[in-house]
């Protein structure tokens, strides 16, 4: 009997009775263009397992993984791109910023005079009204009453007597204080500041409001704050901001512990949507010490590797560090905000223990300084510093001679296109065109020198869209498409480049370019949908474009 079923088995598995069971798909996404950002350039299906990419290639392969169960999405004529990445912003900022006044669209002081007494009205005497995103440089009229180039206080005062008012300066390096915020903080005619930061004075020798970079401290530590459950409200509003945005990953320019312990708890209890790469807030020494011993923690939705740093300020505020004066402000260099010696030392402990450091610097003298302590940590540990992928945030404006050095160096300039858009029609009058020609916002020359070019929004400084910062950084014009043939047109990124810039490099930027940024077998199924199709859509049709829905993981985490 044995033998008679041993040929009936055969014979079965020679007719095909007995094949194996086809690998069934969780998805299978296909009917529209999709960009892998690889030398394949495009695919016609991509189809997913266990949240990783087992499939691209042309429809019919994918159509064969599709089982009872799978989930078939058709774009039905839409885009779609690797997830996007967010390479510099604050992430708990974007959600805060969801509960605070938003002075980003007022058109002079008097819109912000009048936002803040529609905001007196319900709030209760002594509470705190905060706000951000004014800039004055943008502003269509300046105030009758100035003192060095700002706004001063009273007229806000005048209508906020009961309550503390705390507007932040749209770059986060000022910020605009009423006299009740000055009082409770014990600010007077007599206060200074001298520790790298500056309370301004007006006519009359009297505080004007503006607390210039490390003087906003002075407001900031009495400001009560956030409680748990308000933390956790920032963090799911940051969360569904972004993925409303088609963003899948997001590196965090600065979290300190409670930022930090929060995204933890999240991660263990699979509640974080997107992916978080997390830098450690670098001015908090006692942080840096506790993770120095334990070094990276990587996973899959949370990341800490990197340290944040600051080398200077802003250029709205005057406070980013120059070679040579403002041109605006001839007595005015800027400043540093924390000795360069301390930069070097944390660069040569991130080497020791496997972190990236990551520098704000946007002048020139900042730059040129913060590649002058990466170079010299990485000849001090020549063996730690083969992959180091150390950054410069922002690299706004670079010295033509320090140019070439972020290739020689292996430094990946971290840039926001949007800046270029936002702050360019101002930016000449801080630093002459001469200036402007030789370094600003030198997105070609950066990567023809063999440099990586990530890209990102700096958000809440600017909205945390990537649609406006890849048209700026295709175009090189303002949002309102200004001016013709855009500025300073040669360093324009192509369109592959800039979504290269917020795909692929960016991962890069993360050293996650084995496993997201571009859409291959083996990589996390991460995807942004597109309503069009950046890469051939008409220049002045790139921001009508919406992102249609974000997949992170192999889930649609949002749907228009």
């Amino acid at each position: 009997m044995k033998h008679i079923f041993y040929l009936l088995v055969l014979s079965l598995l020679a007719a095909g009775c007995l094949e194996k069971p086809k690998q069934a798909a969780d998805m299978v996404i296909y009917g529209g263009t999709i960009y892998t950002v690889t030398s394949a350039e495009t695919v016609e299906a991509v189809a997913v397992i266990d949240g990783k990419i087992i499939y691209a290639g042309d429809k019919a392969g994918a159509e064969a993984l599709i089982a009872k169960n799978t989930e078939v999405i058709d774009l039905q004529g839409k885009t779609m791109t690797p997830g996007l990445i967010e390479s510099h912003a604050h992430f708990m900022g974007v959600g805060q910023f969801k509960k605070q006044l938003d002075l980003t669209q007022i058109k002079n002081y008097d819109d912000m005079v009048a936002l803040v007494a529609e905001a007196v009205k319900t709030a209760k005497p002594g509470e705190w009204i905060l706000g951000r995103g004014w800039h004055q440089s943008k502003w269509d009229k300046m105030p009758a009453r100035m003192a060095r180039g700002f706004q001063t206080h009273h007229a806000m005062s005048a209508v906020s007597p009961d309550n503390p008012v705390y507007l932040r300066h749209a770059s986060g390096h000022a910020g605009f204080a009423n006299a009740k915020a000055m009082e409770m903080a014990g600010i007077h005619r007599d206060s200074e500041y001298n520790a790298r930061g500056e309370i301004m004075k007006d006519e009359s020798g009297d505080p004007s409001g503006i607390f210039n970079e490390n003087a906003m401290s002075l407001i900031t530590k009495i400001i009560p704050e956030a409680d748990q459950a308000l933390q956790k409200q920032y963090l799911e509003l940051a969360m569904q901001e972004c993925l409303s945005k088609g963003i899948t990953s997001f590196h965090d320019a600065g979290a300190g512990p409670d930022e930090i312990a929060l995204y933890q708890e999240y991660a263990e209890a699979d509640q974080l949507d997107l992916r978080l790469y997390a830098m450690l807030d670098g001015w908090d020494s006692t942080l840096l010490q506790s993770w120095y011993p334990k070094g990276p923690q990587i996973s899959d939705y949370l990341t800490i590797r990197a340290i944040k740093l600051y080398a200077d300020g802003a250029l709205g505020s005057r406070g980013a560090w120059l070679l040579a004066p403002y041109t605006d402000s001839p007595k005015d260099l800027g400043h540093e905000r924390q000795p360069m010696e301390r930069i070097g030392k944390i660069a040569q402990k991130g080497l020791e223990r496997g972190f990236q450091v990551c520098v704000h610097a946007i002048g020139d003298r900042a730059n040129r300084e913060v590649l002058d302590q990466y170079e010299a940590a990485f000849q001090a540990m020549p063996d730690k510093a083969v992959d180091h992928r150390f950054r410069i945030e922002h690299a706004q404006h670079i010295n033509g001679e320090d140019i070439p050095r972020f290739a020689e160096l292996g430094v990946i300039a971290s840039m926001q296109g949007i800046h270029m858009a936002s702050d360019r029609p101002w930016a000449i009058d801080r630093l002459g065109l001469d200036r402007i020609l030789d370094g600003a916002y030198v997105w070609q020359k950066l990567l023809q020198s063999g440099a990586k070019v990530i890209n990102g929004t700096d958000a809440p400084v600017e909205p945390v869209d990537p649609l406006p910062c890849f048209y700026a950084s295709v175009t090189r014009k303002t949002l309102k498409g200004k001016p013709e043939g855009g500025y300073e047109a040669d360093q324009r990124m192509t369109r592959e480049e800039a979504l290269r810039s917020y795909t692929l490099d960016a991962a890069y930027g993360a050293f996650e370019e084995d496993i997201k940024g571009s859409i291959e077998v083996g990589k996390l199924a991460d995807f942004t949908v597109f309503d069009q199709d950046l890469l051939q859509v008409a220049e002045d049709k790139i921001l009508a474009s919406q992102v249609m829905m974000t997949i992170v993981g192999g889930q649609v985490k949002y749907k228009k």
